[in-house]
């Protein structure tokens, strides 16, 4: 049944390969731990305890609580699609209770930081260089994803209409407005491209590996490290804390939530609403050095 669910997530959810393979990892263990502690075959036989024992389990071996929580959402998706099919009439993982975790803030980078991060003078004029620093400026002004980047070919990229056209979570579609800074750049990057590459079709990949390759994850990684490292205290250095970043600042701008909402592609608010928190803290501050009463 797990084959069947996973096709489930592939072809009608349309769950990004990441997302598929996490979720196939989570009820692969899940059903070598019953079968090797309750002799049980097929994760649709499992009751609460013997899935409650995987849990105490997994917290035993000093795996993390926010790791644990994403196996239990997978079990909960898991039998929520058995029950659908009618494969199982009652819900193992009801009352399985999620474990309670720290909130965290999302780091975000000062604007002084990325200001220095994306000077020109950081880069190097060859192709390599001029990669690196469309990178890391379009990661911070367009909100991407890792994954949306990559995907990115020059086709989606309309200067003409300042935007551009992003395939995000479950094949959905977004527009992000391009900054007039930003289409320069574009512009030029493309030039540096064509130089390198000796021409630029709509099919092609806007960012690319030295030998014309899409770009693949570890790449961008190393890429936004690599600048990172130069100038930023955080303690994390993804691409991810760039996306963090474009959303605190606007929020900090007074940008409409739901607008925000929108640029990141986020179903729901929920999502969005924890950047809100990094503002308040702005706020407070300001209230606190310049409110007489404060």
């Amino acid at each position: 049944m797990i084959d069947s669910f996973i096709n489930y997530l592939e072809y009608e959810k349309r769950s990004s390969a990441h997302t598929v393979l996490a979720y196939r990892k989570d009820l692969e263990q899940a059903q070598e731990f019953v079968q090797l502690s309750f002799s049980i075959e097929d994760l649709s036989q499992c009751t609460h305890p013997d899935l409650r024992a995987w849990i105490i389990d997994l917290v035993e071996q000093g795996m993390s609580q926010t790791t644990v929580n994403r196996k239990l959402a997978t079990l909960r998706s898991y039998y929520k699609f058995l029950m659908r099919s009618k494969i199982i009439l009652k819900d193992p993982t009801y009352k399985l209770k999620s474990l309670k975790t720290p909130k965290k803030l999302p780091e975000f980078l000062q604007e002084t930081t990325i200001e220095s991060v994306l000077e020109e003078e950081v880069y190097a004029p060859t192709f390599d260089g001029q990669r690196d620093r469309m990178v890391l400026e379009f990661l911070y002004l367009t909100g991407v994803r890792l994954s949306e980047l990559t995907a990115l070919k020059w086709k989606d990229i309309q200067l003409f209409d300042e935007q551009v056209k992003v395939l995000g979570k479950r094949q959905k579609e977004r527009i992000i407005p391009l900054t007039k800074s930003l289409i320069s750049h574009i512009a030029d990057y493309k030039k540096v491209v064509e130089a390198h590459f000796n021409y630029v079709e709509g099919e092609d990949y806007f960012i690319r590996s030295n030998k014309g390759e899409k770009a693949y994850s570890m790449l961008i990684y190393r890429i936004v490290k690599q600048y990172l490292d130069l100038f930023a205290q955080n303690s994390k250095r993804s691409p991810h804390l760039l996306r963090h970043t474009f959303a605190t600042h606007l929020l900090n701008k007074g940008a409409d939530l739901n607008a925000v909402k929108d640029l990141l592609g986020h179903a729901n608010l929920a999502a969005t609403q924890v950047y809100t928190h990094n503002s308040m803290e702005k706020l407070k501050a300001v209230f606190e050095q310049a409110h007489p009463k404060a």
